[in-house]
């Protein structure tokens, strides 16, 4: 218990304190979330991608064993919550929102800070794979759950095309393998744009947190959070094993897969009508009881 308290304090609290600012900026202010998001999404993260990419040296294996990784986690979450809630009974769309709030990590606002914090920026590297890869997945397999069928491939790929971390990953990788060099003045400001996304994901977590809702559905609640804070990590570490991943790529692999539920997910019930309260609540549920599971975790990756 002496080790957990400085784990905690440490390397969660001050995320829950950055976040805690957002909560509180967005009750004053009535900040939007989405226009944070935006520049999140379409400035700041790619940026981030393409500098630990670009200047870090991953061997070609390990990224490939980290995007397959993270995607057989995100499906075997999906396949698990799809099971127990066909044996509870739980109707259509009440399973779809369960499914997507257990398939998706908080493998940005969350995770990324997370690596950062406890294991560095090699891990924070492989941590970025893991985010790309949750990108892709929320965007399209993500899309097809949460219109319930509805959205049809051909929907869910133009999603994709419009994600701007997958270049970025793309571009880094291409100016790795070539040993290019970025001119001065744009590799400035490529880093300062990378350096605010971290901070700035943590504060729209708060102001995107502030949305919770009362909810009478907690056996699904009970699901979806076993899957995701319990479920997942144990695969992911089964994976990892069977994917040989060592060091930071494990650490990595593991702490991501138990990051709580994405809040991408509550923008995609919204959009698709897909029990958008139930998904807000528990996403925020799953997200205060995330340092209970993540704090031991702590002690075992470290």
């Amino acid at each position: 218990m002496s080790q957990l308290l400085p784990l905690f304090s440490e390397n969660i609290l001050p995320i829950f304190l950055i976040a805690g600012a957002g909560f509180l900026l967005g009750h004053f202010l009535e900040i939007d979330p989405r226009s944070v998001s935006r520049v999140i999404f379409y400035l700041f993260s790619p940026c981030l991608v393409f500098n630990l990419i670009s200047q870090n040296h991953i061997p070609g294996g390990d990224v490939t064993r980290m995007v397959g990784l993270a995607a057989m986690v995100m499906l075997l979450n999906g396949l698990a919550a799809f099971g127990v809630g066909r044996l509870l009974r739980l109707e259509r769309s009440l399973l779809a929102a369960v499914i997507l709030v257990a398939m998706f990590s908080n493998a940005g606002n969350y995770g990324l800070s997370f690596n950062n914090f406890a294991f560095g920026e090699t891990a924070l590297t492989y941590a970025s794979l893991y985010f790309v890869t949750s990108s892709m997945m929320v965007y399209t397999v993500g899309v097809v759950i949460a219109s319930m069928g509805r959205a049809d491939l051909k929907m869910a790929a133009k999603k994709l095309l419009t994600l701007p971390t997958l270049y970025a990953l793309a571009a880094g990788i291409l100016y790795k393998t070539m040993d290019w060099q970025v001119p001065l003045p744009l590799n400035r400001s490529i880093n300062l744009l990378g350096q605010a996304a971290i901070p700035s994901m943590i504060v729209l977590l708060g102001l995107q947190l502030r949305r919770a809702v009362k909810t009478t559905h907690w056996q699904a609640i009970g699901l979806a959070s076993s899957v995701k804070l319990l479920f997942s990590p144990m695969a992911a570490a089964l994976l990892a094993a069977a994917l040989n991943l060592h060091g930071p790529a494990w650490q990595a692999a593991i702490s991501e897969a138990a990051m709580p539920s994405a809040v991408i997910t509550i923008v995609l019930a919204t959009e698709f009508d897909a029990r958008p309260a139930f998904v807000t609540t528990a996403v925020t549920i799953i997200t205060l009881l995330s340092p209970f599971t993540l704090t031991p975790l702590l002690a075992l990756l470290v």
